[in-house]
């Protein structure tokens, strides 16, 4: 199959709202790209556009591209309407197998094969979202993290009807739209940056459940320790260099013999009622009376400056 030129898109399609379709739609707006996008229901306008509002503010203070403006967005409640005349398509519909291969088995058919379909979708696999689609070969995973507006990561997978050719052309459009993509080397359940989050997850919530730490414990440990160093490494090159000269053969050679020790428990604990109530508690008690609205934008302003200083510090080399 030949796909277009991605550096001739123009016009977007983003289908589905809430903060992911809202946050991808603000991405590609500020990215200087005409943007459609489809609400099922109309109902969900308002909440969709202050999702935009409260987005533009931080991808202003980032700089937009030039000719970017909210005033390319259009908003419709008709399939048919969202995906006429666009170059590419973010589906970031509910997380629901059933309603996925729904959806896919209708854009199959009125959307040209030429068009790749990338799905925002955080776990599920691409093999079963294309299950019931006629032109699967256009469909990949575009898997973005959350705020998808400010964080650059996306990753790429196909599934096993996928086009090859539809994976690489998705990773250089994203790359484009300034994106920073993740081609993934084989199709696994919550990708990569997913998977490693769930790693934390589950030894948070197994430190909550015996008593070991509390939320506000958990991440004022991890803001003060990892965090900021994961900004400017990841985990495998922090280790390479933490260990001097020697590198990552000096970190294993040392520290291998600790793999041994207990100090991780990957399997997830059990979720009961007393363990959910505890970490509801303490992110409450952590939150007070600040309003979602307020520490989403809090969120958003210090992402900004890691990201403005990052780019002031990597010009300087």
């Amino acid at each position: 199959m030949m796909y277009p030129d991605p550096t001739s898109i123009t016009r977007v399609a983003s289908i589905g709202g809430g903060p992911i379709g809202g946050g991808w739609a603000a991405h590609f707006l500020a990215r200087g790209y005409d943007v459609t996008s489809y609400l099922h229901d109309p109902a969900e306008e308002g909440a969709f556009r202050t999702i935009l509002d409260t987005a533009w503010i931080s991808l202003t203070a980032l700089g937009l591209a030039p000719g970017a403006s909210l005033d390319r967005l259009r908003v419709v409640h008709d399939l048919d309407a969202a995906v006429e005349g666009a170059g590419f398509i973010q589906e970031s519909a509910p997380e629901n197998l059933a309603m996925k291969q729904a959806l896919y088995h209708r854009l199959g058919r009125i959307v040209p094969e030429t068009v790749v379909i990338g799905s925002s979708t955080s776990g599920l696999m691409m093999t079963d979202i294309q299950a019931q689609c006629e032109t699967p070969g256009r469909t990949v995973i575009g898997h973005p993290f959350n705020p998808p507006y400010l964080l650059p990561l996306v990753e790429i997978v196909g599934g096993e009807k996928t086009d090859p050719a539809a994976v690489e052309w998705a990773g250089e459009f994203y790359r484009i739209a300034g994106k920073a993509p993740l081609m993934m080397k084989k199709e696994i359940p919550g990708f990569v940056a997913t998977r490693l989050q769930e790693a934390l997850w589950r030894e948070a919530l197994h430190m909550v459940a015996n008593g070991e730490a509390t939320p506000e414990d958990i991440d004022i440990a991890l803001m003060n320790g990892p965090a900021p160093r994961m900004v400017s490494q990841g985990q495998c090159m922090a280790f390479h260099v933490a260990c001097g000269a020697g590198g990552m053969a000096t970190n294993l050679d040392q520290f291998g013999p600790a793999l041994k020790l207990p100090w991780t428990r990957l399997q997830a604990p059990e979720l009961t009622q007393e363990l959910r109530d505890r970490m509801v508690d303490g992110c409450n008690a952590v939150a007070g009376d600040r309003h979602f609205a307020d520490m989403a934008a809090q969120r958003d302003r210090e992402i900004v400056a890691v990201l403005n200083a990052l780019r002031e510090a990597r010009a300087a080399l």
